[in-house]
């Protein structure tokens, strides 16, 4: 039978390497998480303890293993036009004020998961350009990152099942944006997915090759990292956005000791900053 346990030492170890890896920081008493995540691929790699699994990819060596378990880690539940007031002002406050430039518009969505936030931002361009036609008329360009590769080939399919959908997508929306395939999922029209790029990205490491943007998406994800960590990010997202651009975080998420970069846009509802020329 199988040991599932985390002991103290292993959660330590874990804990470290985890952070070294990809800054994401397990804070005390959260050997819960480390099992409901983990657990599985003691079957899938055949070891007989959690602690086991652990000191091996602690030891290194094992480049699949190594990338299951990080998988595992930093997978987590997404939904469609989460929080709904990013997409409310990006449609209404944000687009317009790109509406006629002649250049491509360049968003980025980090941390993408299974790639719900990139693919609600290109229907929400979509449903701008119809209100406006002739708008942003050089097209737009959004690129979505993940650490996760089991995430990233899921967004490239854009293949998502019935209760995925359920969670936060309108019916309107679902009619237009979508289409049920032959194995009985729903994919993401050719019209959406042709406007989204996903690119492998641990945000640890540099962004230079990503390019600039003008509109960013960071939500929900610096809340894993610690206080030095997620200033890191953050200034290393600012030194990619173009002057005047536009950041959106999560809604319990701040921009600390990186506002000297930005500006707070207060709106009804909900804010965003906006990269200081």
């Amino acid at each position: 039978m199988k040991n599932k346990e985390v002991s103290a030492d292993s959660y330590r170890q874990f804990g470290t390497f985890l952070q070294q890896q990809c800054g994401i920081s397990l804070g005390d008493n959260k050997q819960y998480l480390v099992r409901s995540r983990l657990s599985s691929l003691m079957y899938e790699y055949d070891y007989d303890s959690l602690d086991g699994l652990i000191a091996a990819v602690v030891r290194g060596g094992n480049r699949n293993l190594l990338q299951s378990v990080l998988d595992a880690m930093t997978t987590n539940e997404t939904l469609w036009f989460r929080d709904n007031y990013p997409y409310e002002l990006l449609i209404n406050n944000i687009l317009p004020q790109y509406a006629s430039e002649n250049r491509r518009l360049r968003i980025w969505s980090a941390a993408c998961s299974s790639g719900q936030e990139p693919y609600s931002i290109a229907m929400s361009v979509l449903e701008f350009q119809r209100q406006k036609p002739g708008a942003l008329r050089a097209g737009v360009e959004i690129t979505g990152t993940d650490l996760s590769s089991a995430m990233l080939e899921k967004c490239n399919k854009g293949v998502y099942d019935e209760l995925s959908l359920a969670r936060g997508l309108s019916a309107e929306r679902r009619q237009r944006y979508f289409s049920p395939n032959s194995e009985g999922m729903v994919q993401v029209n050719e019209e959406v997915r042709r406007m989204v790029t996903f690119k492998s990205l641990n945000l640890l490491h540099s962004y230079t090759a990503l390019g600039r943007f003008d509109i960013v998406f960071c939500r929900n994800v610096l809340i894993y990292f610690p206080a030095d960590v997620k200033q890191k990010i953050l200034q290393q997202i600012a030194a990619q956005m173009q002057p005047g651009g536009i950041l959106f975080l999560g809604a319990s998420e701040s921009i600390g000791e990186a506002g000297s970069h930005f500006t707070m846009v207060k709106c009804h509802p909900g804010l965003y900053y906006q990269r200081n020329k």
